[in-house]
């Protein structure tokens, strides 16, 4: 069972997470289709739609922070962890760390590496506990703070 305050600061963290993922990819479409493209797991065809790969991160990210879409969009998030974490795994195998991830912004071009995979799991993981029934208990005032601290940059404690 998940408390309502630690789920609402995995929904935010992880829309926060799909959200820029997307405005990342949308920002330079042609340079993400291209990343797509060279990972080389689909046809030319069918790589053509990597538009679409922002498209279900935007809608992942907003539906974590409705409670009626919760539940869908931390399985879709989880399914799109482990298809990323199964792309790199893939080309890792094949000997190709010169890809980019595609993880980052547009003009970012970060080599993909194991632990980008075992990253991936551990987020997937986290989605997935989420689809565990949340605790009915009321929130307190004290889940405010919890909530409002959330996760934090490294530099806000500095």
């Amino acid at each position: 069972m998940i408390d309502p305050a630690i789920g609402a600061v995995l929904a935010g963290a992880f829309a926060l997470l799909f959200v820029s993922a997307a405005l990342h990819k949308l920002r330079s479409l042609q340079r993400f289709a291209e990343v797509f493209r060279a990972y080389r797991l689909l046809p030319d065809g069918v790589a053509r739609l990597a538009w679409l790969v922002p498209a279900l991160e935007l809608t992942v990210g907003v539906g974590l922070l409705a409670r009626s879409s919760r539940a869908g969009a931390s399985a879709a998030g989880a399914a799109l962890l482990v298809a990323y974490t199964a792309a790199i795994a893939i080309n890792l195998q094949r000997g190709r760390r010169d890809l980019a991830c595609g993880c980052g912004g547009p003009l970012e071009r970060r080599p993909i590496a194991a632990w980008m995979v075992w990253r991936n799991l551990l987020l997937a993981g986290l989605l997935a506990a989420m689809l565990l029934r949340w605790s009915a208990r009321p929130m307190a005032a004290a889940d405010a703070v919890t909530i409002g601290r959330g996760p934090q940059s490294p530099h806000s404690y500095i």
